[in-house]
């Protein structure tokens, strides 16, 4: 079974990519989309959303981060990614599934999944772009409006070269409201033989070991990719392997290490709502995290949030990947 940590634009990105990887598990992360218009970015720009980038593409636990690129030009996702390869990452993602409304107004996204013909074309400018070894994977929805094309699409994929394919089993109008159509991500492999050839990942409310059971049940994928579940219990890769989960005494400490690489990276008004951010998942799993939640709501000023942490912090060593 292989497990994959979500991208998730303004949630899940490399500071709690360090941080959840830590707590064990995951065998892979997906960066949050790297966008690409009409120019060819510098370095420094893959870097500030990978900095995993400059430790071989994996985080300090050790596991690989493949950086995910989103955009509608193939000739230009292929330049960028070009150039991605040579800061040697992990593989290259392509994003067919961001559901905002502002990327898909510039042609970014999900919305690209009214055309199969292009989503191919991207898939496949980028494969011939990239060294052989690196390998291209794809993340898509079942489609924009309505699931019609999800198989179309799906097999443009497959066509153009992609790896592997990760499957959201929702469109961009079901948002993420649950439930998540499983059978739709069978139904797909069932029509499309050419995705026989690669590894399918089933997406989308996976919130428990029961969920990630009946979903890979219902999809017949062996792999899972879960973000929202794995942000709110980070022990929640480790259970779906069958052992124990993460203790609030473990995570209480991670709190701190959190707290610091968002002080590394994040200007100082806006850190206070990072922490807060990360306790509102963990207290679906955690009422300690209720309780933490409830003393710091009313927190703003940095000083007084370390202060809070202050004697909740011990050492917190990576654990293996």
């Amino acid at each position: 079974m292989t497990l994959l940590l979500a991208p998730m634009e303004g949630l899940l990105d490399a500071t709690l990519r360090d941080v959840l990887t830590r707590t064990g598990g995951l065998d892979r992360c997906v960066s949050e989309f790297i966008r690409v218009t009409n120019t060819l970015l510098p370095d420094r720009v893959f870097l500030r959303v990978v900095p995993e980038l400059l430790q071989g593409g994996r985080t300090l636990a050790g596991v690989p981060v493949r950086p995910q690129l989103l955009g509608s030009d193939p000739v230009c996702l292929a330049d960028n990614a070009a150039r991605l390869a040579t800061l040697g990452p992990p593989g290259i993602d392509l994003n067919f599934g961001c559901p905002a409304k502002t990327v898909n107004n510039s042609r970014g996204g999900a919305v690209l999944l009214d055309e199969p013909e292009l989503v191919g074309r991207i898939v496949a400018a980028v494969r011939r772009a990239v060294p052989a070894h690196v390998p291209v994977s794809a993340k898509m929805r079942l489609g924009f409006n309505d699931d019609r094309v999800a198989e179309d699409c799906a097999q443009a994929i497959a066509e153009a070269g992609a790896d592997e394919l990760v499957i959201h089993a929702r469109t961009k109008a079901h948002g993420y409201r649950p439930p998540a159509y499983w059978e739709r991500i069978a139904q797909v492999r069932e029509a499309v033989p050419a995705l026989r050839r690669m590894p399918v990942i089933a997406n989308g409310e996976i919130w428990s070991v029961a969920d990630a059971r009946r979903c890979r049940e219902v999809t017949g994928c062996d792999a899972l990719m879960i973000g929202r579940g794995m942000v709110g219990d980070p022990g929640l890769a480790l259970a779906i392997r069958g052992q124990d989960g993460v203790p609030w005494s473990q995570i209480e400490p991670l709190l701190g290490l959190f707290w610091d690489r968002v002080s590394a990276r994040v200007e100082r008004r806006h850190r206070a709502g990072r922490l807060k951010q990360w306790l509102n998942y963990l207290r679906r799993t955690y009422p300690e995290a209720q309780v933490a939640f409830d003393q710091l709501r009313l927190l703003h000023d940095p000083v007084l949030i370390e202060a809070w942490l202050a004697p909740r912090r011990a050492p917190a060593s990576p654990q293996p990947a």
